[in-house]
């Protein structure tokens, strides 16, 4: 009640500013940001000045854009100053919103970071959005993949920057490398006042004071679990032949006699048995001048060799292109240049498809989403599924949530989960829904789970004649543009994951007038947000729209998280009425789901544990290093900016007229 009821007020107090500079010209915006400047400096971005920031970041959004934030994003904005997780509804202006707490705190002094899905969402938000921040007097950097370091030290000193969480966290590790263990700011000061070489000087990030992050859960929950490893390809070569020998070897050992697999965890053990063999005949891998000479080693090569088999699969996990081995994102299905997997995984990946065996990689320095955000002096964000990752959020990050309800009501119709017993029929069922929906002229959206279900979708559509459009890790660079035009009447697009996120799918007049867009999920999901997030697509902004969800007991998270019980209900399905199959398929569904968000949940905190000992250890050894975002040794506070002391009690002219 008290958060409403400041909310409310807030919301008053932006209004009433606001119709004071409405009709301001851009002299009068930039006069009344600089004023502003001195007021946000003394009191915080949180202070006094906030509402009058809020109503002239508005003005000047009218004013260049011909837009105006509307009272929703006014309230989205609020959260997000107060270091919140704004859950906000598909559709209703994220990036502009965003614009409102970054010119506050920016203006009060802080250096802003804005971190998008891609680097084609950076480039766009930050050319969109310029305007504004230039009315007010601020400048505006990009940070995406490719630039050298003098562009990316000029972007990093403006006011705000906009990029992706992987680009700025591997600035920040090289950062790391770059200060050493002696990273005091005593240490920085007496270097700069010796007129020599300052290590400050060479940095890339002067500070992690002030994030915004859009997509809050699939940045800071579902890419969480994934260490962020800084190398340098130091390490010897072992040789081709050592790899493809592990390979070979693999191959002779069979499932459940000499190893077992996790399918889980992605993990391989050995039996006993195969221990014996491996050990018995694993020294004829070793190859001479080879780190395969190592019994130890021999074992991690061959159990990697078996995890490259059983868990890595091509067009799921990885693309090949041009002879190299691309990673997947499994969570946006979108291509990770420049990633490889670590301790020999991405050798047997390689060895596997044939491709040349790159050496492996020296790690340098490494942190995790979770340490480097928690590192930032205010962390906020948005989405528009958060409540479902309410709990770890708060626990995680310091991250109250707030909900702001749509400016429109919705208008989504959810057909709830189709089940079938195999694979084969489910792909059958979805092509004959998607003719169906084709053929009453609305567009129709599909979401596959890999490369591999959407290319195997994609030659059934066009076995029936059915015309469509394939959006995968092979077409990224055609991302935004398609996704663009899946609201035409009568369009079929079939996309991996969230492919297009951040990209309004915005429908076509006829197309609203047939019922809008149709979104097909092809196979759920680790997590029911993640499905929620696809169904997003659809209705937005008070658009008419439905979706649906299409299960079989073939699918990969039913058989990875409830095998037994699918087994069970295949070999009685025969005795039970066709709707208690479906009400158990949705069950088994649900229960999958909940399992593998425990599963991730727990490999999170691990990882997080991990870290913090790992930490611990440098710290004991004299090597804790750079740690805080300011040059502070240590951790900072976390998630909260704290605003200086002395408070400002004047009031702006223009708000006492």
């Amino acid at each position: 009640m008290a958060r409403r009821w400041k909310l409310n007020r807030f919301l008053t107090d932006v209004e009433a500013c606001g119709r004071i500079c409405e009709c301001w010209g851009t002299e009068e915006i930039v006069r009344e940001a600089w004023s502003l400047r001195r007021i946000l400096a003394a009191s915080g971005p949180r202070g006094e000045g906030a509402a009058a920031c809020f109503a002239v970041a508005r003005a000047a959004a009218q004013r260049t854009l011909g837009i105006r934030h509307r009272d929703p994003q006014v309230a989205g904005g609020w959260g997000l100053l107060h270091g919140m997780a704004v859950e906000m509804e598909m559709g209703e202006g994220k990036t502009l919103t965003a614009t409102l707490p970054a010119s506050a705190a920016a203006l009060a002094g802080l250096r802003v970071h804005i971190y998008t899905a891609n680097d084609y969402l950076a480039r766009r938000d930050a050319e969109w959005m310029g305007p504004i921040y230039l009315a007010l007097g601020l400048r505006v950097g990009v940070v995406a993949g490719g630039m050298d370091v003098a562009a990316r030290r000029e972007a990093y000193s403006c006011d705000v920057v906009y990029s992706t969480a992987k680009e700025v966290a591997f600035d920040f590790l090289r950062d790391v490398i770059i200060l050493g263990p002696s990273a005091t700011d005593l240490h920085l000061q007496i270097e700069r006042a010796a007129g020599g070489p300052c290590r400050r000087d060479r940095l890339f990030l002067q500070g992690l004071e002030f994030a915004i992050v859009d997509e809050l859960d699939s940045v800071l929950i579902d890419e969480a679990r994934t260490p962020l490893i800084l190398c340098s390809r130091e390490l010897p070569d072992e040789g081709e032949e050592a790899y493809r020998s592990a390979l070979a070897f693999s191959k002779e050992l069979e499932q459940g006699r000499h190893f077992t697999v996790r399918s889980k965890e992605k993990a391989v053990d050995l039996t006993p048995e195969g221990l014996r063999m491996v050990e018995g005949r694993g020294p004829a891998l070793g190859v001479p001048g080879s780190i395969w000479a190592s019994a130890r080693m021999r074992r991690e090569a061959i159990l990697q060799a078996i995890a490259a088999r059983f868990f890595f699969h091509r067009d799921r996990q990885y693309l090949v292109r041009d002879g190299k081995v691309l990673i997947i994102d499994e969570n946006t299905g979108r291509v990770l240049p420049d990633r490889a997997w670590e301790d020999g995984l991405h050798q047997a990946v390689l060895t596997k498809e044939g491709c040349h065996i790159t050496p492996r990689d020296r790690p340098l320095a490494r942190t995790s989403y979770q340490r480097f955000f928690r590192r930032y002096l205010h962390l906020s964000g948005m989405t528009g599924t958060a409540r479902e990752a309410s709990v770890e959020l708060a626990e995680t990050y310091g991250l109250p949530l707030l909900q702001v309800p749509p400016f429109r009501p919705s208008r989504r119709v959810g057909h709830g989960a189709r089940v079938h017993a195999t694979r084969n029929r489910k792909e059958e069922a979805i092509v004959n829904r998607i003719r169906e929906v084709h053929a009453a002229g609305r567009p129709v959206l599909v979401g596959t789970r890999s490369v591999e279900a959407s290319e195997r979708l994609s030659r059934r559509l066009r076995e029936a004649s059915l015309p469509h459009r394939v959006l995968n890790a092979r077409q990224d660079r055609e991302e935004a543009e398609t996704i663009r035009r899946a609201g035409q009447p009568g369009s079929i697009t079939v996309a991996t994951n969230m492919a297009g996120r951040g990209t309004d799918i915005r429908l076509h007049p006829d197309a609203a007038r047939r019922g809008g867009l149709h979104v097909i999920a092809s196979e759920p999901h680790d997590a029911a947000r993640i499905d929620r997030q696809l169904y997003g697509r659809c209705g937005r902004q008070g658009d008419p729209g439905s979706h649906e969800l299409y299960v079989s007991f073939e699918d990969e998270l039913l058989e990875t998280y409830s095998g037994f019980l699918v087994r069970l209900v295949l070999r009685l399905r025969r005795f039970l009425h066709r709707s208690l199959v479906a009400k158990l398929g949705s069950i088994l569904v649900s229960a999958s789901q909940a399992a593998a968000e425990r599963h991730h949940r727990r490999l999170r905190r691990e990882l997080l544990r991990m870290e913090e000992c790992l930490e611990g250890e440098l710290a004991f050894a004299g090597r804790r290093g750079w740690q805080g975002g300011n040059g502070r040794v240590g951790e900072p506070p976390q998630n909260r900016f704290k605003p200086t002391i002395v408070r400002n009690r004047r009031k702006l002219n223009s708000c006492n007229a």
